[in-house]
């Protein structure tokens, strides 16, 4: 919902985003008082939030100001703005009831932009059954609480609805804010072992990505990593940046309506050589040197990443998955085997149960991943006993405190686990995570 808020938030007429207030979620309902001396714009309202990917289906104005006319047309005119607003429909004989013109009014009604040849104007529908309400004083005054209601078929069957920014492990096909974006810390905390030898790794994994339209966003990710190592000999320890890399994704499907949002997008990235190449002598821990170079925090090249992510959800639940490719090139002589990824999401909004304003979500969260990676290289030989195929269980919290802030932990544990006798073995994965739009 902070999207429709940075949306709206980009009219020339729109209040602060704090000033935005989104009043009912489950059917989509949002208020906001424009600045009193812009004019507004119902066409700029609904096209805003085209581009950020809603609907707009109605929308009700307050407006106050002095009574005029125009032929047999009845018009508002605001003081501030010099705004006119055309009122039309059945209502308007009883808004105007024993009113001249120059009288004040505050008139709400249905809000719409009319077209009469080249002639564009602002037109407001008294509602047939309320009685507007009639200002004492003759100081016209403007203030317009838009009200909008968004993807929505009917007020009966709302779509009580909100995905998260992201989930946790598995690719998203939703983009973030709509000429905004997100930035995303995380810390991973890994324990690995190949019989006698452990290792434990602190990764902290920053990305941050921007949306420059509504199908496409640009992110970058950059990873620091710690690797400690010990075999019951010897120990030792190495710090150094990994692969940089850089993402393209292109959301090429959405489909909102009731109780229901679809989402498809392709991803494509390109992991940088950028990494710390150094690895562990033989004289520091003895092991194949395969095994050592794996202690370092990288997994090869220059390497292409595609990915293919779609996303479901309906009510309270939210089903999402990926597929992944990665090819890895070599890169001082070292690369691990490439890559196929298969990663699915479950997600279930466990609180708020009454669910009305954004903000203090609760998502119970179940990831799985299945990777499959080939064959690794070493000065260019194949290396017997590097392939790996595992499958892991993540389950994981995601609490939304605000609408612009997200904090994310995920402990994900192997299942099945058909390593060669050269590939390390992951014990357990845990993540925690931030993530802040802007």
């Amino acid at each position: 919902m902070y999207n429709i808020q940075k949306a709206v938030g980009r009219l020339s007429y729109a209040p602060k985003l704090k000033e935005i207030e989104i009043t009912d979620i489950k059917k989509g309902l949002a208020v906001f008082t424009p600045k009193p001396d812009k004019p507004v714009s119902f066409t700029a309202l609904k096209a805003t939030l085209k581009d950020a990917g809603y609907v707009l289906s109605a929308a009700e104005i307050t407006v106050a100001g002095a009574l005029d006319k125009e032929g047999d047309l009845w018009i508002v005119v605001v003081e501030s703005s010099g705004q006119r607003f055309v009122l039309e429909g059945p209502g308007v004989a009883t808004a105007v009831a024993s009113l001249d013109v120059g009288s004040p009014i505050e008139i709400t009604g249905n809000w719409t932009t009319i077209r009469q040849g080249t002639n564009v104007r602002e037109a407001i529908t008294p509602a047939e059954k309320k009685q507007a309400f009639h200002l004492k004083s003759r100081n016209a005054f403007f203030f317009a609480p838009a009200t909008f209601t968004i993807a929505t078929d009917n007020a009966e069957h709302p779509n009580p609805l909100v995905i998260p920014p992201a989930p946790i492990r598995v690719t998203s096909p939703g983009l973030t804010v709509y000429k905004g974006g997100a930035i995303t810390p995380r810390l991973y905390l890994i324990r690995q072992s190949l019989g006698p030898l452990k290792v434990n790794r602190q990764m902290i994994d920053l990305s941050m990505s921007y949306t420059p339209s509504p199908q496409v966003q640009l992110e970058a990710e950059l990873p620091i990593s710690r690797t400690s190592f010990r075999d019951g000999v010897t120990s030792g320890s190495g710090t150094g940046l990994g692969n940089i890399t850089l993402w393209t994704k292109y959301r090429f499907f959405r489909q909102v309506k009731t109780y229901g949002d679809r989402q498809a997008a392709a991803r494509f990235g390109l992991e940088l050589p950028t990494g710390k190449t150094d690895a562990p002598s033989h004289s520091q821990i003895n092991a194949p040197a395969f095994v050592r170079q794996q202690l370092t925090p990288i997994n090869g090249g220059l390497s292409p990443h595609f990915d293919l992510a779609f996303s479901q959800a309906g009510g309270r639940f939210i089903f999402g998955g990926n597929v992944e490719a990665i090819f890895r090139s070599e890169r001082d002589g070292f690369r691990m085997g490439h890559e196929q990824r298969v990663n699915t999401d479950l997600e279930y909004v466990l609180l708020p149960r009454e669910y009305n304003k954004p903000g203090g979500e609760l998502f119970l969260i179940l990831e799985t991943t299945f990777v499959h990676r080939g064959t690794g290289r070493l000065n260019s030989v194949p290396v017997a006993g590097s392939k790996a195929t595992e499958y892991y269980l993540a389950p994981g919290l995601q609490y939304a405190a605000r609408p612009r802030f997200v904090i994310e932990g995920s402990v994900q544990l192997p299942v099945v686990r058909n390593t060669g006798l050269l590939a390390l073995r992951t014990d357990v994965n845990v993540l925690l995570g931030v993530r802040y739009l802007f």
